[in-house]
C-alpha cells in the first residue's frame, strides 16, 4: 500500500539538518508506516526554529514532500490562495504515485484541496477530520469544509471523525486518535496494582497553557478551594499565557508546579504519580491526553464537549465539567477527592481497558480493514 498524507503538520529543519515535525503526527506516521510500503507526507516546511515537541521520522519509507506554509491572521490568510497553484501541483505529482490519499481537515488549505480531490480523485482518498465535528462555534472556514464534506463528497469517500453522531451519512465513521504504543501499555499495566488513591491526591493538567484550555479556571478553582499544601497540582505544557498563569499561581496558597514542555517519559512519570487529570477545554475533538491519562491510572475530570461524554461517563469512570466554570471544576474535584479506594480501583481498571481503543495497534487494525480494506 502506497499512501500519501496531505496535512498542515508543521515541519522544520533541525540543527543537524534533519526534518522534524509536530510530535503527535510524526509518531502516528512512524507507526502507520508499518502497514504501508511507503508514505509520502505532503506538509508545510517552516523557516524557523523547531519547538521542543518536534520529532524526526524513524523510517526511510516515509518521504517528506514540502509545500509552502500559508495562512495566519488578517491579510496573511490570503497567502492560502496565492500559494494554492504551486501547492496543488506538488500534490498532483505526488498522489499520482500512490494507491490511497488521506487529507487531514480542517485546515486553511482545505478550501482548495477538498474540491481538487473531489473532482479528480474521488475513489482514492479519505478524510481524517481531527477537530470537533459538532462544534457550534467553529470558525467560518471550518464550517465551509464540514458542509463540503457532508454535501459534496462522494458516498464512497470515507470521513473519519471523533465520536458517534446521529443523522450522518454512512461514510462518516467514528475513529479514535491513537496515542499509546505497546511500551505505554506495559507501563500502565504495571501501575494498576501499586497505584492507590492517596489521602492527599495529586492533580495534573497536560496541554497548551492558554485560556481556551481552561487553565485560568483551574487556577481560580484551586484558589477558591484553598487546599493549602495538602494537594499538589502539576501543569505540563507551554504557551503564550504561561507567564501570566505563573504570576497568578504565586498568590495561591497551594503547591502548584509548572513543568513546561516535557519529553514523553517525563510526562508518563507525572501521570504515574497523579490521581486525576483536569481538562476544562472550551472545544476539543477527543484529546489524546485523556487516553494517555487513563492508561496510567489518572481519572479524568474533563469538559463535556464534542464526543468526550461518549467515553467518559459522569460519576462512572470520570467526571464531566458542565458548564465550564470554576465552580463546576470545584464541585467535580470535591467529588473526585471523596472517592473510596475500591471505587477508584474499579474506575482505574475500567479506564485501562478503555484506553486500548487509543493504541496504535488498534488504530492500524482499523485502518487496514476499514480504510485500506485489505483482505486477509
Amino acid at each position: 500500500m502506497k499512501l500519501a498524507i496531505i496535512s498542515h503538520t508543521e515541519h522544520y529543519l533541525s540543527k543537524n539538518n534533519t526534518i522534524v515535525g509536530w510530535g503527535p503526527t510524526i509518531k502516528e506516521l512512524n507507526n502507520l508506516v508499518q502497514i504501508c510500503d511507503v508514505i509520502y507526507h505532503i506538509a508545510p516546511l517552516h523557516n524557523c526554529k523547531s519547538p521542543g515537541s518536534a520529532l524526526p521520522y524513524n523510517s526511510n519509507k516515509i518521504i517528506f514532500v514540502p509545500i509552502s506554509a500559508s495562512g495566519g491572521a488578517g491579510f496573511k490568510k490570503m497567502s492560502i490562495l496565492f500559494r494554492a497553484p504551486i501547492n496543488l501541483y506538488k500534490i498532483y505529482k505526488t498522489i499520482k504515485k500512490v494507491d490511497k490519499v488521506q487529507f487531514r481537515a480542517p485546515t486553511g488549505m482545505g478550501i482548495y484541496v477538498l474540491p481538487f480531490l473531489s473532482l479528480f480523485y474521488n475513489s482514492k482518498y479519505w478524510i481524517k477530520y481531527a477537530g470537533n465535528w459538532k462544534d457550534e462555534k467553529m470558525p467560518f472556514g471550518n464550517k465551509l469544509q464540514k458542509k463540503w464534506l457532508q454535501n459534496f463528497t462522494s458516498k464512497n469517500t470515507k470521513i473519519t471523525v471523533n465520536g458517534f453522531w446521529k443523522n450522518e451519512r454512512n461514510n462518516i465513521i467514528s475513529f479514535e486518535n491513537p496515542c499509546l504504543d505497546e511500551n505505554d501499555r506495559k507501563l500502565g499495566y504495571n501501575l494498576l496494582a501499586p497505584k492507590k488513591l492517596k489521602k492527599t491526591p495529586d492533580f495534573c493538567f497536560v496541554g497548551a497553557l492558554n485560556k481556551h484550555k481552561g487553565v485560568d479556571k483551574i487556577l481560580k478553582a484551586i484558589n477558591d478551594l484553598n487546599f493549602k499544601n495538602n494537594i499538589t497540582f502539576h501543569f505540563v505544557g507551554d504557551g503564550p499565557d504561561r507567564f501570566e498563569f505563573e504570576k497568578i499561581a504565586k498568590y495561591i496558597n497551594s503547591t502548584i508546579i509548572f513543568h513546561g514542555f516535557l519529553e514523553k517519559d517525563a510526562i508518563s512519570s507525572i501521570y504515574s504519580k497523579c490521581d486525576f487529570i483536569i481538562l476544562p477545554s472550551k472545544s476539543e475533538g477527543f484529546p489524546k491526553v485523556i487516553g494517555e491519562a487513563m492508561n496510567y491510572g489518572c481519572i479524568p475530570i474533563v469538559s463535556d464537549v464534542s464526543c468526550i461524554s461518549q467515553y467518559i461517563k459522569d460519576g462512572i469512570n470520570g467526571f464531566l465539567i458542565k458548564p465550564i466554570t470554576s465552580k463546576e471544576i470545584i464541585k467535580n474535584m470535591q467529588l473526585a477527592i471523596k472517592l473510596k479506594d475500591n471505587e477508584k480501583e474499579k474506575i482505574k481498571k475500567y479506564n485501562f481497558e478503555l484506553a486500548e481503543k487509543f493504541t496504535y495497534k488498534y488504530y492500524k487494525h482499523r485502518i487496514k480493514n476499514e480504510i485500506f480494506e485489505i483482505k486477509k
